[in-house]
């Protein structure tokens, strides 16, 4: 091994420090550092970044120099640095003066050293690195040139410079010793770079070929590098940090200064390059992105810009390789093979092969750009060559992006090859290449594609991945090595040569070495796999073969396939030969360890089952005195097993399983201890510290009485008491607890440490300690699982907590234990002689070897002389250390390969198992067993059917027999059964077995039934109509119904809720107008109304009178005059309110009207460029916003349009099959009428009958099911007779007769599918037409001329009739045909709708399913901004509230101030001026008194403190007041002083306790106010919060509904369009690329045009209205200036008015409000009532008045008429006397003297004249009295004979 600057290390010996795997020896460091914590800002055009370094100087020695950098602190949340201070710049600049170019760092100050126990005799040097074999081959970039013959790469901890012609190998160990992260290489290989892995790494530069540390990087990362660059010119590197931070650091790698820095993403960043051609610009990708950078200068100092790529359309991919171009673009790989040019930050176009084929098949890890030409690196192990300029000028074609390119040449390296990286050797004249394999080898390529190109050459090959077992040869320095890459490989570690490897078609888990007790020479290993396979593999030296003619080349080595056996189902874990090579043992996870007799080819002697997966296997020593294996379990359990006994050769064939029962197994089952560990070391801890602390205090008091004697004792014990009471105040903390895991810790490894005695190494919680263990004694009765046993003993591991032993090996003696840690290092540990009981342990070597994140150590073993240890780990490295010895190795050691055996290569290989679905030993065995068993049944069964075979034969031949017998003696049936018995019995077991069939059964048929219901209800009881197809009669065209399905679950929801809502208002209406009716028929019934009523109603339209109208009059007239008077009070507040206003709402100068404002901002958000629904800034209108609610609406009524649209064609078409039913009945009518013609007509006669029209099955699906018994009937002849005809036959006659039997069965029934009409009428006309020719065949006569006449007429009629029936026939034919291709040609319109809506609805349920996927989310976001929104106007509520109380108190304290003014003013009054006791009185007055307040029950404790403590202070306050006013007065202010008034002094008290009251009055409003403005302010914080809450949660809703939206868009819709609706044309052709049009209908279109000429046409009206205006204003202006001038004047005007009319200006609005007196006029108002009350009156009395003098005139009349009446009656009477008189003379003296009733009519009128004479007096004074005020009237005179 080489180590730079190989210097004298003996002093590094002496001096070892322990520091988390790292040993770096410095001598000082002078500065410390700081990390900032800078914001990043992510995906954004602006990052965060260092302007300056932020970390401090090294001290660098080496060159007797030092440097110290003060460092700058952070300035809190400011995402950039702050510029250096003078100071800063004064150190950078002595910084820089002082690191020169010639300056070095030490090495072995920088590397890790192993750590080695102080105080102990373990060299440093005991462990040497030699050699290692492979490489991290799947760490990127992790192959790199340094010069034509030397390359380097990473191999756990190490960087190896690998001498590619001498094979050397040179080291240099990581410094951190935690693992090296990424190397790179300085573009003039001058230098090269080192990024280390652990906390804060570093990076260092290195000088080459010196190979000396030249600069040192800090504070790049947290805790990993994943990439680092140089730029082209090599004088800045790039780094970018691995997880958790992906910090990018631009460095002055020289001046070792950051130059900027900022977080390069939130993923994994794979990979960041300078472009070589802009060093100001870089990329960097990674996991789903790539991003482009940009140093840019601003002023603010560098920037880092970064613009994410964004994929757009194509899938997002992680990127591993890309390439800068010249011209800023990027080439760059993808996942799935194919290439991205990106621009601009999108991808302009992806590239791929011909017919859509990738460019690789699969990722692309390289792009690299040489001599003109793109090389591209695949994981499918080719390499392609491309065309620059064809990539670089690339456009796409049409909207997919993809363009077809084909590459120039290709190479493919080989099969199972996963090409990482490549690097270009500096050949001259050769274009050869260097690979970095991902499967572990390095190859060496020749890319110049000429007729000498040499085929690639693999330099290299190591293993890939974890290697899982590694064994040693017992007898020279060869080791073999398998890994899950399905390959054994067998070196030489001496030699340092790869000898030999093999493969196989599964991964290889386990190893060992076959012992020389099995083969002497050592050439055989076992190896297991993870199919549960063991193969035994012979290495032997294909040189020493026989030479045959032919061979050229010849291995080293070479294996050989000796044994294949399969004892296991699972990974083969573990492989163990006891100690004298008899027995093979074999664990494996599947819990099984199996038992081989080695002597006996391998004989399987059987297996026991584990409690658990097998992870290591030891059988016992020597020293042990059985022959024991000791079986580690995975899940805690330890199993003892005995040596099984080997049985003699016997046959086994008879064993059904290898499974071994009677074995006496010793169980351990661990339970954890740890905590119980840890509660003793915890207390004897505690008991030294104890003992510590008592032997200080003996060696105190010792010194303190040598010193001071008995005084020294005295203050002992005061020292002593103090501590034992501090002792007593310090509580013991408490002892850890006892934890147990629920789950094992898995165990990793463990050894014998002596006869039932082990030691075992675990994981988890219990690592940490190896811990010694003892087996119970074997006890059958117990259960294993139940057990929980301990350990005995322990032993602590310093400093494995989390970093167990992973494996265990000794050396030869037993003197040295080599542990391989999980973290990937090796521990020794020195121990005595065959010490397995680890008595001493304290001393041990560590030294970190493999990669500690990945690189557990795996495997470990030393030479068979304990001269070399090799390791090999999980990140696929093996590294051999030579064992430090007193005795120095020689120089050349070379391993001896075994011989081949006599006749090895005639020997037949045996077969190998390939198939990892093979049976193992065991499921063989038992498969073979049941084989055989299935074997002997079924031969017992054939012997069975032979016998039952013969006896049915003969009972045949009997039976036959009997049957050939006469009647008489043939015996019956029944007479050859045995027994009756036998049979009922045979019939009960069939019933019975029948029965149980169907039981066993019924659940199957149930099961078949309930799917054949699921079925119909899934398929057929969704069918609302089958499909119906319907054809023409004469052509082929048919047309089809629509299988019409139910309504959807949509459109009957919206129907239902339609319905509802309709039948709702229907009921409602009904309601209504039955309530309406109801009401006009009471208001019919109760149209009787009382006359009163009407009365008053007459009343109130009778006309009104003059005195009314008089007092309505002056009542209106001082309404008008008060009502006029307010108006104009009013008035004038509402012009002083509308002036007020008008001046308040006078715009400034530069005012703009708000609906302007908002016209112009509408018209800058809505007009122009409109957003497109697919803008990211798109923002989703309200009333645009759907849900899956409005979209399953939008879904229904596409459902009920399809639905009607298809139930009305399949009504049309059901008519269309109805009408062609009915055309086939009348033409089967025409068609029976023609024959019967033609049976009369002559044959010469008749024309061709057409063929009656059939009517398919497709017409009549209804009929498919209809059966009948006469179906039924001939279904079950046709079975019968298909039983007698030959399988084939039966195939056939099924065929045809369930094809067509059954229409023609139906149509037998039916006659033809006509109706019964149509068939009775047939039958009539057949019935006719037969009669006619019975009735001519009993005609044998002659015809005569009249019949022949009649004959031929009829002959012409019925040729007629046939012609006519025959066009009839046809006539109806093609009107169906045409009334078929007419309804066709709808049908195809209908079916194009059909399919449109069908897309359609497609697209709407697409976006349903996509909306209630995101109804959820929507629901919970529109849910919290309607909570955030109500509580925020809740808060607004309460703001309120507490302002207006606010405005209450503050209005309260206002008046209560005011009163205390009024109160000082009051008392001033009533002082007066020059009181000589003023100052006395106002003392009294404002004196300030503590006065007990009254407590409220209701009041807080702390209320009343503050009070108190408030009243103190007050009072405090008047004592100094009082104290300061004493002094000038002598009087006492607590008595009213001589000659003082004391009514004033007695006002001054009252008034005291008045403004007393006022005072605490205003306190505790104060008080109120403060507590209302805390209320306020808390209201406004929260509300501001709310506020923001509020719109957080609005814009989180709206950036939901536009990613709701660009979900949407991504949904493809299909829109059919012809030729002439494709507008967009190129040179008179439709352009192939349409994506960048856009569809819209004609009216849109048409809309938009003219929209343009509504705008032109806007645009003109509004500027002429703007001139218009204009011009207005200019006007107004004008108008303005006169008017002000004419308001000067007129007020000029109105002044001088009122001077000469008034004599002084006096208030005009004063004067228009002065109102009329409302007394005044009240009672002038009254007074007019009454007058025209009393002239009523008056006029009332005057009407009767009137009234009794027309009744006097009329009496008067009256009597006057009577008077002249009796006048009359006495005139005639009179007369009569005389004429009686007369008479009397005349005629005697018989009628001499007066009659008695002339006496007594005569008395009565005397009597009557002065009873009127009397009435006409009494009239008369009536009268007068009638004409003057106030006189009485008296009721009429009575006559006697009315009084009677």
């Amino acid at each position: 091994m080489k180590e730079p600057d190989d210097q004298d290390t003996e002093g590094g010996k002496s001096e070892g420090s322990k520091s988390g795997g790292k040993q770096s020896r410095r001598s000082s460091q002078a500065a410390s550092t700081t990390k900032e914590d800078d914001k990043v800002l992510e995906d954004t055009t602006d990052e965060t970044y260092l302007e300056d370094d932020d970390s401090c100087g090294e001290l660098l020695e080496g060159s007797s120099s030092s440097l110290q950098d003060d460092f700058v602190e952070s300035t809190g949340e400011s995402q950039y640095m702050e510029a250096r201070g003078p100071a800063a710049k004064e150190a950078e600049e002595e910084i820089k003066k002082t690191i020169s170019d010639s300056f070095f760092y030490d090495y072995m100050e920088l590397v890790s050293m192993p750590f080695v126990t102080p105080d102990s005799n373990i060299p440093l040097d005991l462990l040497t690195l030699v050699h290692s074999f492979g490489y991290d081959c799947k760490k990127r970039t992790n192959l790199q040139l340094l010069d034509s013959n030397t390359v380097m790469y990473i191999a756990g901890n190490q960087l190896i410079l690998l001498n590619l012609k001498t094979k050397e190998q040179t080291y240099l160990q990581s410094s951190s010793g935690r693992g090296i992260g990424v190397i790179g290489v300085h573009p003039d290989k001058t230098y090269f770079t080192v990024a280390e892995k652990g906390v804060s790494p570093i990076i260092i530069i290195y000088e080459y070929p010196s190979m000396r540390p030249y600069r040192i990087l800090r504070d790049g990362t947290d805790l990993a590098y994943a990439y680092v660059d140089f730029n082209n010119s090599g004088t800045l590197l790039a780094s970018v940090g691995d997880k958790p931070d992906h910090t990018l650091t631009i460095w002055n790698w020289k001046e070792e200064q950051p130059i900027l820095r900022t977080k390069a993403f939130s993923q994994d960043v794979f990979k960041v390059t300078f472009n070589p051609d802009n060093e100001e610009q870089l990329t960097t990708s990674g996991s789903g992105h790539i991003k482009f950078w940009e140093m840019a200068l601003t002023f603010t100092g560098l920037k880092l810009q970064g613009s994410l790529g964004r994929f757009g359309k194509t899938a997002t991919t992680d990127i591993e390789g890309y390439m800068e171009l010249p011209d800023g673009k990027v080439l760059s790989g993808s996942e799935w093979g194919n290439m991205l040019l990106w621009e601009a930050g999108f991808i302009k176009v992806e590239l791929c092969r011909a017919s859509k084929k990738c460019c690789h098949q699969g990722p692309i890890n390289q792009i690299v750009l040489d001599e003109g030409e793109v090389i591209t690196i695949g994981s499918d192990g080719y390499i392609r060559i491309w065309d620059f300029e064809t990539i670089d000028t690339a456009d796409p074609i049409d909207e997919t992006g993809l363009l077809e390119i084909e590459p120039i040449n290709e190479l493919q390296v080989d099969k199972n090859v996963q090409l990482f990286s490549m690097i270009k050797m500096n050949e001259a004249g050769n274009n050869v290449w260097l690979a970095q394999d991902a499967n572990g080898a390095i190859w060496k390529l020749d890319l110049s594609f000429s007729n000498i190109t040499q085929d690639p050459e693999c330099l290299f090959s190591f293993h890939s991945g974890a290697i899982e077992a590694l064994a040693v040869s017992p007898v020279t320095y060869l080791m073999a090595t398998t890994a899950l890459d399905c390959s054994i490989r067998i070196y030489d570690f001496a030699s340092r040569t790869p000898l030999a490897h093999v493969k196989f078609k599964q991964g290889g888990t386990a190893l060992t070495w076959v012992p020389r007790l099995v083969s002497y020479t050592g050439a055989q290993i076992i190896v297991g796999f993870e199919d549960g396979v063991v193969r035994i593999l012979e290495l032997y030296d294909p040189k020493e073969l026989t030479i045959f003619a032919g061979r050229k080349k010849f291995l080293d080595a070479d294996l050989h396939l000796k044994y294949v056996i399969k004892p296991h189902t699972a990974h083969v874990t573990a492989l163990a030969y006891d100690r004298d090579g008899e027995i093979l043992a074999t664990g494996s996870k599947d819990k099984t360890v199996f038992f081989f007799d080695v002597e006996n080819n391998y004989k399987p002697i059987g297996y026991i089952s584990t409690p658990g997966p097998v992870c290591q296997l030891i059988w016992s020593t020597v020293v042990h005195p059985e022959s024991t294996l000791l079986i580690l379990c995975e899940n805690g359990y330890i199993i003892e097993a005995p040596c099984p006994i080997i049985k003699e050769e016997v046959e086994d064939n008879h064993i059904v399983s290898y499974e071994i029962k009677d074995m006496c197994i010793k169980c351990f089952h661990f339970s954890s201890v740890k905590s119980k560990i840890l509660r003793l070391i915890e207390i004897e801890k505690r008991k030294k510290q104890k003992e510590l602390k008592e032997k200080k205090k003996e060696e105190r008091r010792k010194q303190l009485a040598a010193m001071m004697g008995e005084d020294g004792e005295a203050e002992f014990q005061g020292e002593e008491e103090e501590e034992e009471e501090e002792e007593e105040e310090e509580q013991e903390k408490p002892l850890p607890g006892i934890f147990i895991p629920s789950t094992p810790c898995h165990i990793l490894c463990g050894f014998y440490s002596g006869p039932g005695k082990f030691w075992v190494s675990l994981g988890g919680y219990d690592s940490g300690f190896l811990y010694h263990c003892e087996l119970p004694p074997y006890d059958k009765s117990s259960d294993i699982t139940e057990k929980k046993d301990e350990p005995f003993d322990f032993r602590f591991l310093e400093n494995t907590e989390d970093n167990p032993i992973q494996t265990i090996t000794f050396s030869f003696n037993q003197d040295i234990m080599f542990c391989g840690m999980q973290d990937g290092a090796i521990r020794v540990y020195i121990l005595s002689q065959n010490d397995l009981s680890l008595t001493n342990m304290e001393n041990y070597w560590h030294f970190n070897i493999h990669d500690n994140n990945y690189g557990c150590i795996k495997g470990i073993s030393t030479s068979f002389d304990d001269r070399f240890l090799v390791t090999a780990g999980a990140d696929s490295n093996i590294f051999v250390f030579s064992i430090f010895s007193e005795f120095e190795l020689r120089d050349l050691i070379k391993a001896k390969v075994p011989s081949p055996r006599l006749g090895i290569e005639t020997e037949p290989i045996p077969e190998d198992i390939d198939d990892p679905k093979a049976y193992s030993i065991e499921n063989a065995r038992r498969k073979r067993e049941h084989d055989k068993l299935m074997k002997e049944v079924e031969k017992i069964k054939a012997r069975k059917r032979e016998q039952l075979r013969a006896l049915r034969n003969r009972f045949q031949k009997l039976l036959k027999a009997n049957e050939e017998l006469p009647k008489h003696m043939q015996l019956k049936r029944t007479d050859f059964d045995v027994d009756s018995k036998i049979r009922a019995e045979i019939n009960r077991k069939t019933v019975y077995k029948i029965h149980q069939v169907e039981k066993e059964l019924s659940w199957e048929k149930e099961k078949y039934q309930i799917g054949l219901t699921k079925l119909q209800r899934r398929f057929r009881d969704s069918l609302q109509s089958d499909a119906i197809v319907v054809h023409a009669i004469q052509s082929e065209h048919k047309i089809s119904s629509y299988r019409l399905v139910k309504p959807s679950k949509y459109s009957k929801s919206r129907r239902a809720s339609q319905l509802e809502t309709r039948a709702s208002k229907l009921e409602r209406f009904d309601k209504e107008g039955s309530g309406l009716k109801d009401s006009q028929k009471d208001i019919g019934g109760h149209m009787n109304v009382p006359e009163d009523s009407i009365i008053e109603k007459g009343k109130q339209f009778r006309p009104r009178t003059l005195s009314q109208i008089m007092v309505e009059n002056e009542i209106e007239k001082t309404r008008k005059l008060m009502l006029k008077a307010e108006r104009a009070q009013f008035k004038i507040q509402q012009r002083k309110k509308e002036w007020e206003e008008l001046y308040k709402s006078k715009p400034a100068d530069d005012y703009e009207d708000p609906k302007d404002v908002q016209a112009i901002k509408e018209a800058q958000v809505y007009m122009g460029d409109f957003n497109l629904k697919t803008a990211p800034d798109y923002k989703i209108p309200e009333h645009m916003r759907i849900n899956a609610a409005k979209k399953e609406e939008e879904l229904g009524q596409l459902d009920s349009m399809i639905y009607s649209k298809k139930m009305h064609m399949n009504k049309c078409i059901l008519s269309l099959r109805d009408l062609k039913v009915a055309v086939i009945e009348e033409i089967q009518c025409l068609v029976q009428e023609l024959k019967n013609i033609q049976s009369i007509l002559h044959i010469s006669k008749h024309i061709p009958i057409p063929q009656i029209p059939q009517i398919h099955p497709e017409e009549v699906p209804e009929k498919r099911f209809h059966y009948d018994e006469k179906t039924l009937l001939a279904f079950k002849q046709r079975l019968m007779k298909s039983e007698v005809e030959k399988a084939p036959q039966v195939e056939q006659t099924g065929s045809t007769t369930q094809g067509g039997g059954f229409l023609r069965l139906c149509s037998g029934k039916d006659g033809d599918l006509t109706t019964r009409d149509s068939l009775s009428r047939s039958s009539r006309i057949l019935s006719l037409s037969l009669d006619i020719p019975k009735i001519i065949e009993f005609e044998k006569a002659d015809p005569t001329d009249v019949e022949l006449e009649i004959m031929k007429r009829d002959e012409i009629k019925h040729v007629y009739m046939q012609q006519y029936l025959t066009n009839r026939i046809k006539e109806l034919i093609v009107t169906f045909d045409a009334e078929l291709h007419l309804l066709r040609h709808q049908k195809l319109k209908l079916d194009t709708q059909m399919k449109l809506s069908d897309l359609h609805h497609l697209t709407l349920f697409q976006e349903m399913l996509l909306l209630k996927n995101f109804e959820k989310q929507e629901d919970i976001l529109q849910e919290r901004v309607n909570s955030l929104d109500k509580e925020e106007q809740d808060m607004q509520w309460k703001i309120n509230e507490t302002l207006k109380d606010m405005e209450e108190k503050k209005n309260e304290i206002a008046r209560l101030q005011d009163q205390e003014k009024a109160l000082y003013a009051g008392f001033q009054t009533a002082i007066g001026e020059n009181n000589k006791f003023e100052n006395f009185l106002m003392k009294v007055l404002k004196k300030r008194i503590k006065r007990v307040k009254k407590k409220e029950i209701e009041g807080d404790a702390a209320e009343d403190e503050e009070s108190d403590e408030s009243s103190e202070e007050e009072s405090s306050l008047e004592s100094d007041e009082d104290e300061s006013g004493s002094e000038d007065e002598v009087f006492d202010d607590s008595i009213c002083p001589t000659n003082c008034d004391m009514a004033l002094f007695e006002l001054a008290l009252q008034l005291r306790e008045k403004r007393l009251d006022i005072e605490e009055a205003l306190v505790e409003e104060k008080k109120i106010v403060d507590n209302l403005k805390k209320e306020n302010d808390i209201l406004s914080k929260k509300i501001k919060n709310v506020a923001t809450n509020l719109k957080t949660a609005e814009e989180a809703l709206e950036a939901y509904q536009r990613e709701k939206q660009q979900r949407l868009n991504e949904l493809l819709v299909v829109i059919p369009l012809k030729l002439h609706q494709i507008e967009h044309v190129v040179f008179g052709e439709i352009p192939s690329d349409l994506s960048g049009t856009l569809v819209f209908s004609n009216h849109s279109l048409q809309r938009l045009q003219d929209r343009i000429v509504q705008l032109q046409e806007e645009n003109s009206k509004q500027q002429k209205l703007n001139k218009e205006f204009r011009e207005r204003r200019k006007q107004l202006i004008r108008e303005k200036r006169e008017m002000s001038k004419a308001i000067n004047k007129m007020e000029e005007k109105v002044r001088q008015l009122m001077i000469s009319k008034f004599g002084r200006v006096i208030d005009l609005e004063a004067l228009q409000t002065l109102s009329v007196n409302t007394t005044l006029e009240e009672l002038k108002i009254k007074k007019l009532r009454k007058e025209l009350l009393n002239a009523k009156e008056i006029k009332m009395w005057e009407e009767k008045i009137a009234q009794v003098r027309w009744e006097l005139m009329m009496k008067t009349k009256e009597h006057t008429r009577k008077l002249h009446q009796m006048n009359d009656l006495c005139v005639e009477k009179k007369k009569l006397d005389s004429r009686l008189n007369i008479l009397q003379n005349q005629q005697g003296n018989a009628f001499q003297g007066l009659r008695r009733a002339d006496i007594v009519a005569r008395d009565k009128v005397t009597e009557l004249i002065p009873l009127q004479a009397e009435m006409i007096m009494a009239l008369k004074g009536e009268i007068a009295v009638l004409r003057k005020k106030g006189g009485l009237v008296l009721p009429p005179i009575q006559s006697p004979q009315e009084n009677s």
